[in-house]
C-alpha cells in the first residue's frame, strides 16, 4: 500500500462557512473550514456536541446548502467538479459517488418500507428502468455483503436490532457504489460490542471496495481507531488536523489536550491528567473575539483575546493556536 502522502486528493474542501439566519439572529455553525481527503483513507472528525461536525458534514453531501467556500470534488470519471456550483441535476449524477450513513439507526429508515424497498429505493431512483428482478439481485447481494440475513428482507425495520438496521442503512449507502461516504456518528447509538461490529464491518468494506471515509464522531477512542487522519473542531473553527497518532500521542492545541486527558485509559496503574475546561461553550450567534476559545484556555494570553489564529503547520500538522509550538514542546508557562 502507498503511503498516505502519495494517495491522490479527491475531495478538497476549502474556507466552507455555513451560517443559519433566523429572526435577525445569525449563528456561526462552521466557519473557514478547510481539509483535503485522499482516495481510500479515513478522515476523522470530533469534538463536542454542537461543533459544528454534523453541519460540515450535510454541507459535504449537500444535504444543506454552505453559504460560502468551494468544495473541489474529482469523480470517477477523472473529473473535477465544483460541488457547490453543480445545478440539482448535475449534483444528482454526483450524489451516487457521495453517500451519506446518518447517525440514528432508528429515524433514519422509514418504518413504512421493507428492508428490500430501503437498499434498493437509491436503485429506483438512479435507474427507475432497472427491471425487478435484477434490483432485487443487487440488494440480496449488498446485504450479504454487509452481514445481513437475507431471508429476513421482506420484513419492516422495527424487526431489527441497533445493530441490524445500521447494517440495513450501510447497505443502502454503497448500493451505488460509490468512492465516498461521510459517516455522521454512525456508531454512537448502539452498544460497544454492536459498535465494534459495525466498525470491523466499515473497514473490511473499505479495504473490499476500495472506499474513502469521513468519520465524524465524538467518541475519541472509536476516531483513533479507524482514522487515518484526524481534524478537532470547536465551535464551528477546524483547531488541529493532522496524522491520528501524532495527534493523539503528543497535541498542538490547548483544546485537542483537554479531549483526550477526558479519555479513559484501559490501564489501573495509569492515571490520565485531567484537564478540566473553565466556563461554558461560547455562544454561537455570538462568538468572542480572537481564538474562540480562550475563555476556556489555560494558557490564555492577551495576544489570544485580540487575534484570530489561522491553520499553519506545526510539527506536521495543521494547528489553529499561536502558542502551538510551546505545547507541542510542554514549555507553556502559565503566567499571563
Amino acid at each position: 500500500m502507498r503511503e498516505a502522502s502519495e494517495k491522490p486528493v479527491i475531495l478538497r474542501v476549502s474556507h466552507i462557512t455555513k451560517r443559519f439566519v433566523s429572526k435577525g439572529i445569525c449563528v456561526h455553525a462552521v466557519t473557514d473550514v478547510s481539509f483535503d481527503v485522499r482516495k481510500g483513507e479515513t478522515i476523522g472528525i470530533v469534538g463536542e456536541s454542537g461543533c459544528g461536525k454534523t453541519t460540515l458534514g450535510r454541507c459535504i453531501v449537500r444535504a444543506i446548502e454552505a453559504t460560502e467556500g468551494e468544495i473541489q470534488y474529482v469523480g470517477m470519471d477523472g473529473r473535477t467538479y465544483d460541488l457547490l456550483g453543480l445545478k440539482k441535476d448535475e449534483m444528482k449524477k454526483i450524489r451516487k459517488e457521495i453517500q451519506m450513513i446518518f447517525q440514528d439507526p432508528y429515524s433514519s429508515l422509514d418504518p413504512r418500507m421493507t428492508v428490500i424497498d430501503i437498499i434498493g429505493e437509491p436503485l429506483k431512483a438512479n435507474y427507475p428502468r432497472m427491471p425487478k428482478a435484477e434490483l432485487e439481485e443487487k440488494v440480496i447481494r449488498m446485504a450479504e455483503k454487509v452481514g445481513l440475513n437475507t431471508t429476513y428482507l421482506k420484513r419492516y425495520p422495527h424487526a431489527f436490532s441497533g445493530g441490524q438496521r445500521q447494517r440495513i442503512g450501510t447497505a443502502r449507502a454503497l448500493i451505488l457504489n460509490p468512492q465516498l461516504i461521510v459517516c455522521d456518528e454512525a456508531v454512537s447509538a448502539l452498544d460497544v460490542s454492536i459498535q465494534a461490529q459495525i466498525i470491523n464491518l466499515l473497514k473490511d468494506l473499505q479495504r473490499e471496495l476500495d472506499l474513502t471515509y469521513i468519520f465524524i464522531s465524538h467518541d475519541l477512542s472509536v476516531v483513533e481507531h479507524i482514522s487515518d487522519r484526524v481534524g478537532v473542531m470547536y465551535l464551528g473553527r477546524l483547531v488541529e488536523f493532522g496524522d491520528t497518532e501524532k495527534l493523539f500521542t503528543r497535541p498542538c492545541h490547548p483544546y485537542t489536550e483537554a479531549l483526550l486527558s477526558s479519555v479513559p485509559v484501559a490501564d489501573p496503574d495509569i492515571r490520565n491528567e485531567r484537564i478540566p475546561l473553565m466556563g461554558e461553550i461560547p455562544n454561537p450567534a455570538n462568538p468572542p473575539s480572537g481564538c474562540y476559545f480562550h475563555e476556556r484556555c489555560r494558557y490564555c494570553r492577551k495576544k489570544c483575546t485580540e487575534e484570530v489564529p489561522v491553520l499553519r503547520e506545526v510539527d506536521g500538522r495543521q494547528v489553529a493556536c499561536h502558542f502551538a509550538e510551546e505545547l507541542q514542546l510542554r514549555g507553556f508557562d502559565y503566567e499571563m
